[in-house]
């Protein structure tokens, strides 16, 4: 969005509605709406093509099959045995950042179209970080009652050290989901804010003539190319530091590391 010749990188997050109105005691469907929408059919159609049982496995397969594994093991790896019961959560929720965050890298705006990267609002991030916040806390008083206060308190810990370790302790822990939906949103709001820099430096250049073109538009479009393949690998590293923290926190509730 431009006024007056300047572009604004922040445009591109606004929440629009697509019908209805926004605003208090109004319903509206929205572009976040549907992109999330967009994010889970993707997913869907995804994890139906993959879960075809043939003899020889296809590359389809393949993939679904190296994923669910891999989220398998980290938690495997990470909680142990009891960790199997989270497996759906955690895969859900991985496999959900994985494909809205690269659903919004989708260059459609050549064909006058907009993604939107649903993972670049803190209300949806904060969110999902509120589930797995909640999730630790339901496991840990069920599992362990008034001795999940324990975590706040390291083995060895001085006594005359207790109450001020407890209360530092349970700041940090307060913090986590907060600290969760912060990392995931600065992470993709960032890097779409560049390329929309980039992309307006290589109009900019362009609509100036050969001599801005080459000095000012080249290279600020090797950058964005750059950028965004750069993006591709946030994009997966964002969901997997995601998950991983997730599984860490539910892994504290479980077994009261």
């Amino acid at each position: 969005m431009a006024e007056g010749g300047a572009v604004d990188p922040m445009h591109q997050f606004e929440v629009q509605p697509i019908f209805g109105t926004l605003g208090e005691g109004s319903f509206a469907f929205t572009n976040s709406t549907l992109w999330m929408l967009i994010a889970l059919a993707a997913l869907w159609i995804f994890m139906l093509g993959g879960m075809r049982r043939e003899l020889v496995p296809g590359r389809w397969q393949l993939a679904v099959e190296g994923i669910t594994g891999f989220v398998d093991n980290m938690i495997s790896t990470t909680i142990g045995p009891e960790g199997k019961k989270y497996v759906p959560y955690i895969f859900t929720i991985f496999m959900f950042i994985l494909f809205a965050n690269l659903l919004g890298l989708v260059p459609i705006g050549i064909v006058g179209g907009h993604p939107f990267t649903v993972t670049s609002h803190f209300v949806i991030t904060g969110m999902m970080a509120i589930m797995s916040f909640s999730i630790v806390l339901i496991v840990g008083f069920w599992r362990h009652k008034l001795k999940f206060f324990t975590l706040f308190i390291p083995h060895g810990t001085p006594a005359p050290m207790i109450p001020l370790i407890f209360f530092i302790e349970l700041f940090s822990f307060l913090v986590r989901p907060f600290s969760l939906a912060l990392r995931l949103f600065i992470a993709m709001t960032a890097g779409h804010i560049l390329l929309k820099l980039f992309g307006s430096f290589v109009i900019d250049g362009i609509n100036a003539g050969w001599t801005y073109g080459l000095i000012v538009a080249v290279p600020s479009f090797a950058l964005m190319l750059f950028v965004s393949a750069l993006e591709i690998l946030v994009c997966a590293i964002q969901a997997y530091v995601f998950a991983l923290l997730s599984t860490l926190y539910i892994n504290d509730a479980v077994n009261l590391h």
